[in-house]
């Protein structure tokens, strides 16, 4: 069973604990004979595939065991103030002491910061993917309770694939917004630079508004080769609120000139050129083994070393090569995952 819960009011599990009659109490009981009881607390939304697909792999690795899922929606790349965060970690919280899962399965940065962190050490067991920043940031290292997979992207392996599509690229500009999560990222392009000879990346920006946004992306068109859209989410337009990325990915598709790269699959659904993206799945699968692991075979979350997953798939975004007036060559074709259309023609 999977009951997904988005921004659940403190004052509605408090009604629910009240109703918890010794006869619910014998039905819980027996639920938990039957099986396991998972919480998934999800940084973000669904439906998007990043979330989804780590849910799925997830999923996937627990499947011969009887498991009743809850899913809990941070919601944090449409709601990203530091209030909303806070308010909406209090709530996650105030689910798991309520609902006493056999485990919490915690997906991306603000869940780590807002939720997991506050359960170091505890009873409950933890397991996280989709994290960029060290694990240690939130002080899980050494944890007897928290553990999971890292999410390191393939910087240097995007920027050769798109040297492979579109040769003679010198100069790349790089996008950030302001989300704390990109500190550690920019952290590792930064030195994985060094491995990419005869290409000057610059400027790093971080950029703060949707408007901010179009300006740098007009001023790239005539001094660098390429741009490597990393942090998009956060772009605040008039009224302070946050843009959806998937506009200022299909407004980037038809008024840029230049090829861009990232590093997740999503992105170039909406119109990114090309990716060797972060596997979704992959994430979830490993975090799903460690966290079958730990229930079915009694093995503590110390045992397991927190690690990032290796493989990528390189992905190309045919529509937009074609716009953009190149032709990837046959093999770039048959070794790629290609995206025949933008996103949006198929609305």
């Amino acid at each position: 069973m999977n009951r997904t819960l988005t921004a659940l009011s403190l004052g509605a599990l408090m009604a629910l604990q009240l109703c918890l009659s010794p006869r619910a109490a014998d039905a819980e009981t027996a639920a938990d004979d039957a099986g396991y009881r998972i919480l998934h607390v999800m940084s973000y939304h669904s439906p998007w595939r990043w979330t989804d697909g780590q849910l799925q792999g997830f999923k996937e690795a627990l499947e011969d065991l009887q498991v009743e899922y809850r899913v809990f929606q941070m919601d944090t790349k449409r709601n990203s103030s530091p209030e909303a965060k806070e308010r909406v970690g209090r709530e996650a919280r105030a689910l798991i002491d309520a609902w006493q899962p056999d485990l919490v399965y915690t997906t991306d940065d603000d869940a780590q910061e807002y939720v997991a962190r506050h359960y170091i050490d505890a009873d409950i067991p933890f397991v996280f993917s989709g994290v960029n920043k060290d694990p240690a940031t939130y002080g899980f290292v050494g944890s007897r309770n928290i553990t999971g997979v890292v999410e390191h992207e393939h910087f240097v392996e995007s920027v050769q694939f798109l040297g492979k599509i579109v040769p003679g690229v010198k100069k790349i500009a790089v996008v950030f917004d302001d989300a704390a999560m990109w500190d550690p990222v920019r952290e590792r392009m930064l030195k994985g630079a060094g491995r990419l000879p005869g290409i000057a990346f610059g400027p790093w920006d971080t950029i703060r508004t949707f408007a901010e946004y179009k300006r740098k992306i007009s001023e790239y068109q005539d001094t660098v080769d390429a741009i490597g859209l990393i942090g998009i989410f956060n772009f605040k337009d008039e009224g302070g609120n946050n843009v959806p990325y998937q506009e200022v990915l299909k407004w980037t598709a038809e008024n840029s000139r230049l090829p861009d790269f990232g590093f997740w699959v999503d992105r170039v659904h909406y119109g990114t050129l090309c990716a060797v993206t972060v596997s979704e799945q992959e994430q979830g699968l490993a975090a799903g083994r460690i966290a079958r692991a730990i229930l079915a075979e009694g093995r503590s979350p110390a045992e397991f070393p927190m690690q990032p997953t290796v493989k990528g798939l390189p992905v190309l975004s045919l529509a937009r090569a074609r716009d953009l007036g190149f032709i990837p060559t046959t093999s770039i074709l048959l070794s790629s995952e290609v995206i025949q259309s933008y996103d949006w023609d198929s609305r």
